[in-house]
């Protein structure tokens, strides 16, 4: 098809001589440069050597200011800006795409199954570990597995698998086993702070750990040399860049992953933007505290924020509830972090101009937070902090006003509400979820939005968070019109969400999430244009190309 030729055709204008080949054009039939002034244009130049765009306009214009530059023609294709997923988790995908894929298990018997398969990978003795079940999606029953379903095919190797929202972990009978001999007996009455051992009815553990219980087994899984590492994180990069993404925020960080991360920097091997967030109140923060902010001379890679924990999540019923949940009588969830230790490690974040963003979802859990940064904001509340809740999912109405007050950024995920929209009001019922995924709410409140996908949790692709944001629909088209429909984003709220906003979220508005001059010339290149092409066509739209710094990283192949 031409459209993809014409990309293809910047591969001989690289081989110019570096004079001629300083100033680079594009030509498209449509580039969206999410500038107000100047929302499309034909034509965008840019600086080969910094990167940075010279002038966007029409063709005629920009041609007569570069008639010689290299021409790069899109053809009957659509330019957007950079896509950045606001809320991901890139280490983790590197893990998860090493291991087995649960995701959309009907059953317990397809997860034997799939595991059965994977294991043929391994080596005798090394732990089986998969990631993706989901119990709220089985036709066998919604209640949590137990180790026994697992015992029979796997009595001796350890198996261990994160549940889809990373909250909950299950094991087989080995792993346990291998738990218990290292510590602290599983069996009993006892809880983990900010954790639950889910028990029967004799106290022993049935094989299901919750929020920090899951750690009583994970940290036993041995650790992974620096080599498979990089090589985890390096697939997760390419897997981003194919699907559009010129940068991600990278939501809980370790010293040791920012490490790497610098490693791949410094030798040109990071093909997107990381904002990455520091892990919690622990030696990543201890860095920016003494150090000062984190930022790479490439302009690929900086630590400025702070991610930290309040709850867990509603599909485990782990997310902190002001009620009980409807389903569930006499369990409110999980509170991860105390309220005080919250208070401290958001204090320290303040004290050290970090950026704080903190995991919310149960409405008990979104007020903590809230009230919690309006007391330590205090009279600078109204300085340009721009402060976070990731996720603010279930939310009590007369609490949304306040993100807009507070200067309190609703960093959330499309794709969550299409997920969990079979399930969510059993947990939370019919007022509470009024205040659930209510995304046009944040926005006529004066609340910024700033959009993500929580990979691995969902997918790493955005045009499916683009689709879900604009049709509050399964892949399927259901429910008809849409659930809760009068949440629904548009396609331009969509898109700035995924751009514009995502960028401002992380304090890069002046280096990108719009083409216009000054700004980076990272940008995407789709087949049909996602503002005018019809809802239900968003999720299938074919990234062409993804470019940072004016340079493609990805290029799709031709048919």
């Amino acid at each position: 098809m031409r459209r993809i030729a014409c990309v293809a055709l910047l591969l001989p204008c690289l081989s110019l001589s570096p004079a001629q080949a300083e100033v680079k054009v594009l030509l498209a039939q449509t580039i969206r440069t999410g500038d107000s002034a100047q929302p499309t244009a034909g034509a965008m130049a840019w600086d080969s050597q910094t990167g940075r765009v010279l002038q966007v306009g029409s063709a005629e214009a920009v041609l007569k200011t570069y008639p010689k530059a290299p021409k790069v023609d899109a053809g009957k294709a659509t330019v957007v800006p950079g896509l950045i997923d606001a809320h991901a988790h890139l280490v983790y995908l590197g893990n998860t795409l090493a291991q087995a894929d649960l995701t959309g298990a009907r059953n317990r018997a397809e997860i034997v199954q799939r595991l059965q398969a994977f294991e043929k990978t391994l080596a005798p003795g090394e732990w089986l570990l998969g990631r993706g079940w989901d119990q709220n999606r089985w036709d066998d029953g919604t209640d949590f597995p137990t180790a026994a379903d697992l015992d029979a095919a796997f009595p001796e190797r350890p198996v261990y698998l994160d549940r889809v929202d990373g909250h909950a972990g299950w094991a087989n009978s080995a792993a346990l086993r291998i738990a218990g001999k290292a510590g602290k007996s599983l069996s009993g009455d006892w809880q983990p702070d900010g954790g639950r051992i889910v028990r029967d009815g004799a106290g022993k553990p049935t094989g299901v750990l919750v929020d920090g219980a899951s750690e009583l087994v994970s940290a036993h899984i041995p650790a992974l040399d620096d080599a498979a590492r990089e090589k985890r994180l390096l697939a997760a990069l390419e897997l981003a860049v194919s699907n559009g993404l010129t940068g991600v925020h990278d939501m809980g960080v370790s010293r040791e992953d920012l490490a790497l991360m610098r490693r791949l920097a410094d030798a040109g091997k990071l093909p997107l933007r990381i904002d990455a967030y520091a892990n919690g109140n622990h030696e990543a923060l201890d860095d920016l505290c003494r150090n000062g902010l984190y930022d790479h001379a490439g302009g690929r890679l900086k630590m400025h924020g702070v991610k930290l924990f309040m709850d867990g999540a509603l599909g485990s019923r782990g997310a902190a509830m002001l009620a009980d949940y409807s389903d569930d009588p006499h369990n409110h969830g999980l509170l991860v972090t105390s309220p005080a230790d919250f208070e401290t490690a958001v204090r320290k974040a303040d004290g050290c101009k970090v950026q704080v963003a903190t995991h919310a979802i149960g409405d008990r859990g979104n007020r903590i937070v809230l009230d919690t940064y309006e007391k330590v904001l205090g009279t600078h509340k109204d300085n340009d902090h721009r402060w976070r809740v990731e996720h603010a999912q279930v939310v009590s109405l007369e609490d949304i006003p306040r993100f807009a007050k507070l200067g309190v950024i609703a960093s959330m995920q499309p794709t969550h509400a299409t997920s969990d929209m079979g399930w969510a009001e059993q947990r939370v019922g019919p007022e509470r979820i009024k205040g659930a995924y209510a995304w046009q709410r944040y926005l006529h409140s004066g609340a910024r939005l700033a959009l993500g996908s929580d990979f691995p949790v969902e997918q790493v692709d955005p045009r499916l968070g683009l689709y879900s944001a604009v049709t509050r629909q399964d892949r399927d088209g259901q429910p008809p019109g849409g659930w809760q429909p009068e949440q629904r984003l548009s396609a331009e709220e969509a898109v700035r969400g995924f751009t514009s906003d995502a960028a401002w979220a992380g304090h890069d508005e002046t280096q990108v999430g719009r083409l216009q001059a000054g700004l980076r010339a990272d940008f995407v290149v789709l087949d049909r244009d996602p503002i005018t092409v019809a809802p239900a066509q968003l999720d299938d739209l074919k990234v062409l190309s993804t470019w940072v710094d004016g340079e493609p990283v990805f290029k799709a192949a031709t048919p």
